[in-house]
């Protein structure tokens, strides 16, 4: 059986690598359309893997117990995606460095969409 593909929201420009902006709404019922410039919610600047972690943290309303369960991984993968999370969030003081980052990496602490990540967010916010 085929796992269900899904749409990745581009947060970037293709030629730039500037932040991209929500710029049109639209509704399905009455096509009314709203133009504005909105940011993209942080959330959805999250590689999928760790927005999949979100949700089954949510669905299991925070119970680390819990998501080992459910994603087969050890308490303290569970607490390293957290870190994870509100780090790329925005929510930790202390940024990883480079050196910490791959070093997590290779443990297999993070995946590698992860450490693109945190090295593409410390390559625009230099610390």
């Amino acid at each position: 059986m085929q796992k269900p593909t899904h749409k990745k929201l581009v947060t970037r420009c293709p030629f730039c690598t500037g932040q991209l902006l929500i710029s049109r709404l639209a509704c399905d019922t009455c096509d009314t359309r709203i133009d504005s410039e909105l940011p993209v919610p942080p959330f959805f600047k999250l590689p999928p893997d760790l927005q999949d972690f979100v949700l089954i943290f949510l669905r299991c309303q925070g119970k680390i117990r819990d998501v080992e369960k459910e994603l087969g991984i050890s308490y303290p993968t569970v607490c390293k995606r957290l870190a994870l999370v509100n780090e790329l969030l925005g929510n930790q003081s202390a940024p990883r460095d480079t050196k910490q980052i791959l070093e997590e990496l290779e443990r297999g602490e993070i995946t590698a969409s992860e450490a693109s990540q945190l090295l593409k967010q410390k390559s625009s916010n230099p610390s």
